[in-house]
């Protein structure tokens, strides 16, 4: 999780390196290895270094090649030996363990924009053409690494961290109203190509950006696909073949030194622990693992942290339990070490911070199981009504009774489903505290309308609403939240399950029976971990910690106390009651904390500006 940034002036004016070195400064939380700047007339880039891969301990950044190109660079690689051949067939000579940067400017000298095409991985990155005078710009498939960018007139900014882009004097600290409003309803900004501030835009997952002096064009270069077909004879292939990939996931994220794990008591971080595992073992215990789990079970029943500490014990790797229970709300939101860019809609926000530092003092990289909840949500009537239309009988009456066979009797869904029939389903309805003003200057109710379904794309024939999930704008937020553009600690997050291999395996086999209770996760592990663990069903939590804490100090004097910044009155109503401790409805609980997040983020947020300034001119 390098730190970039880098400034283009279209008029042709020469970069100010002065700044540039201060912004890069800024940076230098994020890559404590080293840092550098670079320009050359009208452009420039600065680089902070954060060694996480097997090729960066002599890594440079910014990079150049040939004399025409130059890089900085936020990236990890997948397959990197297919893409050391692919580039070998188009000319490009590649030296021995050459840096991920290094590869993806061989791969824009050899297919200009069309790079991104050939790339896989987790990448922010940005090219100089200094014969075109062209500034080309990325983001990975997922969002996984951060890019923001401001263009204001003949001034293009970047950087894969929000606050170096707004501590330039250029850059207004003027706010996107709709995106305050997406946050007081739904927690989050929902349009990916915006931010909470009216300057500086987001570069979204899975697009590109070209920059000249007279043109700024953004484009999509991929969507998940939704014509893949995978149909195997054997079961055992299927498995095999998961197996393969997901191995390879795994051992192209790993780390030489050491690793740590966000485990907790389900499959999915616990398959990555096993293969993570396996991979370490057959290098002679390199890397080094480490496992971490967060829990609250004073707050609600829960015994995730119980089977974690059982995954980690059968596995023999070391584990860390870190009780987030005894944090007050809104703790430390005043520090500027630790406020968030944009608005957070969790009062214990800081407990994530110290998560991640504590996460830091052992390792730079952890692995998640995030992406196979996703890529796995099953659904049978797409599945039946596709085998209908394109009469694969035997399969239909195959699969079909099958699945009546195994399935739970439907009891559980019936009373939801009358409600729904009869109109009387429990939706969360617009609260009442949104300031009227604002919400006819939003329109707030087509604002709702609008984002409270699954996002519109190009529909998966058997599995639409796994296919659809990948576009949320919650993907990049999760991502986000768990960058040290946030955390402030060096500590990179990978997701083995986004790994395209991965995903495109997921979305070609057939949901019956392999999504099944995730019949094929289970089957590949069989044997790598305790029976009860791989046996043990989906279990959701017994209750939300965040409501559970909430009601823990309800009758404490911090809500009291509570010092209202002026500009809240914009967006809430501050006599409107807000329904912290509303019975048991904890999505009502957790939308009235939001006008309370706004309200401490404005505060902060001022302060943030100040000390980023004084850190810039100071």
């Amino acid at each position: 999780m390098s730190g970039i940034v880098g400034i283009f002036r279209r008029d042709g004016a020469q970069v100010e390196r002065s700044l540039l070195r201060s912004l890069t400064h800024f940076l230098s939380y994020r890559g404590p290895d080293a840092r550098d700047v670079w320009s050359d007339g009208p452009a420039g880039f600065g680089h902070t270094m954060l060694r996480t891969t097997h090729e960066s301990p002599n890594e440079r950044q910014p990079a150049s090649l040939d004399g025409r190109f130059c890089i900085t660079a936020d990236a990890r690689l997948d397959g990197r030996a297919e893409l050391e051949t692919k580039l070998d067939r188009a000319g490009r000579r590649i030296r021995r363990n050459a840096p991920d940067a290094e590869l993806i400017l061989h791969a824009y000298a050899a297919w200009d924009e069309e790079c991104v095409q050939h790339l896989r991985g987790d990448f922010a990155f940005a090219v100089w053409d200094a014969r075109r005078r062209t500034m080309f710009c990325a983001r990975d498939h997922f969002g996984v690494k951060p890019f923001y960018y401001s263009h204001l007139g003949d001034l293009f900014l970047f950087s894969n961290t929000l606050d170096c882009v707004r501590i330039h004097p250029e850059v207004s600290d003027d706010f996107n109203e709709a995106a305050i409003a997406d946050f007081l309803l739904f927690g989050l900004n929902c349009d990916v190509a915006s931010t909470t501030f009216r300057d500086v835009r987001r570069l979204p997952p899975a697009h590109s950006l070209t920059v000249s002096s007279d043109d700024v064009r953004v484009q999509r270069y991929w969507s998940a696909p939704t014509d893949g077909r995978i149909r195997y004879h054997r079961d055992e292939d299927y498995i095999e073949h998961f197996q393969v990939l997901l191995r390879a996931a795994v051992a192209d994220r790993l780390p030489a030194d050491r690793a740590g794990i966000w485990l907790s008591g389900g499959m999915d971080s616990s398959s990555i622990a096993v293969v993570a595992r396996e991979l370490s073992a057959e290098s002679a215990g390199k890397p080094d693992l480490r496992a971490y789990t967060a829990t609250s079970e004073s707050l609600i029943p829960d015994r995730e942290s119980f089977f974690a500490r059982s995954v980690a014990e059968f596995l023999q790797i070391p584990i860390r339990v870190m009780d987030v229970d005894d944090l007050p709300p809104f703790d430390r939101w005043d520090d500027p070490e630790i406020a968030p860019s944009e608005p957070v809609d969790d009062p214990f926000f800081s407990g994530l911070y110290d998560q991640y530092r504590a996460i830091s003092a052992d390792c730079r990289v952890v692995f998640s199981g995030e992406g196979n909840d996703n890529l796995m949500h099953f659904q049978m009537w797409p599945y039946t009504r596709h085998l209908f239309r394109n009469r694969e009988w035997r399969r239909l009456f195959a699969d079909v009774p099958r699945y009546l066979w195994v399935r739970p009797f439907p009891w559980r869904g019936l009373r939801r489903r009358a409600r729904r029939l009869f109109g009387n389903d429990d939706e969360p309805a617009l609260p009442r505290w949104i300031a009227p003003d604002f919400a006819r200057r939003v329109d707030i109710e087509a604002r709702w309308r609008e984002h409270s379904t699954l996002p519109r794309v190009p529909g998966h024939p058997i599995k639409p609403k796994a296919h659809a999930s990948l576009s949320l704008p919650q993907w990049s937020r999760l991502f986000e939240l768990a960058d040290p553009g946030i955390t402030h600690c060096p500590v990179e997050v990978r997701y083995p399950f986004l790994d395209l291999r991965v995903v495109n395996y997921l979305l070609a086999i057939p949901p019956f029976p392999w999504a099944f209770h995730k019949k094929l996760l289970r089957e590949a592990m069989k044997g790598r971990l305790p029976e009860d663990i791989r046996r043990r069903p989906k279990t959701p939590l017994s209750g939300d910690p965040v409501v559970a804490m909430l009601r823990r100090y309800s009758e404490g004097p911090w809500l009291d106390r509570t010092r209202w910044s002026e500009e809240i009155d914009n967006y809430v109503d501050r006599d409107a009651p807000l329904p912290l401790h509303d019975g048991e409805d904890s999505e009502k609980a957790i939308q009235a904390t939001r006008p309370l997040c706004l309200n401490f983020w404005l505060q902060s947020r001022v302060r943030v500006r100040y000390n980023v300034a004084e850190a810039l001119y100071g």
